[in-house]
């Protein structure tokens, strides 16, 4: 017998929501000492709108989550697990950058060249007159 609950009703509410594949949206609930674990599982290219950019998604759920938990004097955390076959982005693409594959030798990625972007100096600093006199130019 599956019983729902609310803070699991609502985490598959707003997931399916927000994925392509909601039909993969698979949510369970286990409660242990440490308060409610909700376990979510979603479909590989469904990861990246669970997770949104910088996590920003995922924290938000789980804020939410809590909230809910905290109504009902219980402490609710979200895993999320990565599906079999999902890929991750890379954080910084370059044209000159190779991704690094795992059975590359250490040898070879510490020999790979790095692109490096030196920081900006700031602009000298103008006094309000010298502001002032390329105005009237």
């Amino acid at each position: 017998m599956t019983e729902n609950f609310k803070d699991q009703e609502f985490i598959a509410y707003v997931v399916k929501a927000l994925v392509d594949h909601s039909e993969d949206v698979r949510v369970s609930r286990k409660v242990d000492e440490m308060g409610v674990l909700i376990t979510l599982d979603v479909h590989p290219e469904d990861m990246g709108m669970v997770i949104g950019r910088e996590g920003m998604t995922a924290k938000s759920l789980r804020t939410l989550l809590r909230v809910i938990g905290a109504k009902n004097n219980a402490r609710v955390n979200l895993k999320i697990n990565e599906p079999e076959g999902s890929t991750r982005g890379h954080r910084h693409e370059e044209a000159s950058a190779e991704p690094v594959r795992a059975d590359q030798p250490a040898e070879e990625v510490a020999a790979a060249p790095v692109a490096y972007e030196a920081p900006k100096q700031p602009e000298a600093k103008r006094t309000l007159d010298d502001v002032m006199n390329d105005i009237r130019l």
